[in-house]
């Protein structure tokens, strides 16, 4: 039990970084990259057996880890955004909602069962983002206001069906590390390249280049250094404790899966409210409150 509440901790703390980024002016990109190279190093300091490049790149695996890599930087990019501008609660729900596509994934390549019940999630699912998301009756804010959550949705699911497709099919026995830690690692090098393609592509005057103060910059790059860090540990020991709990013999992964999933949406609901001050709406309690059924229904299906 003390796993599965490390793992709903860490992973209420990540969308609480992401509000933070915004309300210090942290350079998320730039945070997010640093975030990768700390989970990666994390990692690498989890696997117990010999590190060999030649092996990783050989590996069944690798090409798969290349795209999660790319899906895991461009998403958590879409998570910060979503939160920082939609706010926590649609943030967390559009991201925990996203247990519904490889549930869907599940059905057809693993012929699981699927009933009433969870079709009736399913459905629910989808209306709970709608319903959370949902900010203005006007046609332009409405689009603006869906396009981060739903891409946050099922960009989610993919890789969490992609992990979960290439864990059953490719990974060997205590091959977990080394694979998460090769994802980091590929995601900050896409990372880093997307930094330095902005960099050089830049055609700023130099007069505004000039203006900028040392101090100012010294500053940024240690609040860009402290919160990517900070973000990296946090964003490692999500997975890893929620791994160790899913290992423990005491709880079934469905009762797992759904007291995480629902906990999450709850803590960073009541902290955007009272902590962030964000305005919930009937419409968005509603959705939250969908959100919480469909997890239930579909994980208990």
């Amino acid at each position: 039990m003390i796993y599965l509440l490390l793992s709903i901790a860490a992973s209420t703390l990540i969308f609480i970084i992401f509000k933070l980024f915004d309300t210090y002016r942290i350079n998320t990109l730039h945070a997010i990259v640093i975030n990768y190279s700390v989970a990666c190093i994390c990692g690498l300091i989890r696997y117990e057996g010999t590190i060999s490049i030649k092996e990783i790149i050989g590996s069944n695996w690798f090409w798969g880890a290349v795209v999660l890599g790319f899906l895991f930087i461009a998403i958590f990019n879409v998570m910060a955004l979503t939160a920082q501008k939609n706010g926590l609660s649609v943030a967390s729900v559009a991201s925990k909602m996203s247990v519904i596509i490889p549930v869907i994934f599940g059905v057809y390549a693993y012929n699981e069962g699927v009933g009433l019940q969870k079709i009736l999630g399913i459905v629910l699912a989808l209306v709970a983002v709608y319903l959370t998301s949902v900010r203005s009756k006007t046609a332009e804010n409405l689009a603006k206001g869906l396009a981060l959550p739903i891409i946050l949705f099922f960009g989610s699911g993919i890789i969490d069906t992609s992990i979960k497709y290439i864990e059953t099919t490719y990974l060997p026995d205590n091959g977990i590390p080394i694979f998460s830690a090769t994802i980091f690692f590929i995601a900050l090098i896409i990372g880093i390249s997307v930094i330095c393609y902005n960099r050089f592509s830049k055609t700023a005057p130099i007069s505004e280049e000039k203006e900028s103060h040392p101090q100012n910059n010294l500053t940024s790059l240690s609040k860009v250094i402290v919160g990517g860090s900070f973000l990296g540990i946090v964003n490692y020991l999500s997975i890893y404790y929620i791994l160790k709990a899913l290992d423990h013999d005491t709880l079934e992964s469905s009762t797992i899966f759904t007291v995480n999933n629902v906990a999450i949406v709850m803590l960073t609901t009541l902290l955007g409210l009272f902590v962030f001050k964000e305005y919930i709406s009937k419409t968005n309690w509603i959705g939250i409150a969908l959100a919480i059924v469909s997890i239930a229904l579909v994980t208990f299906a």
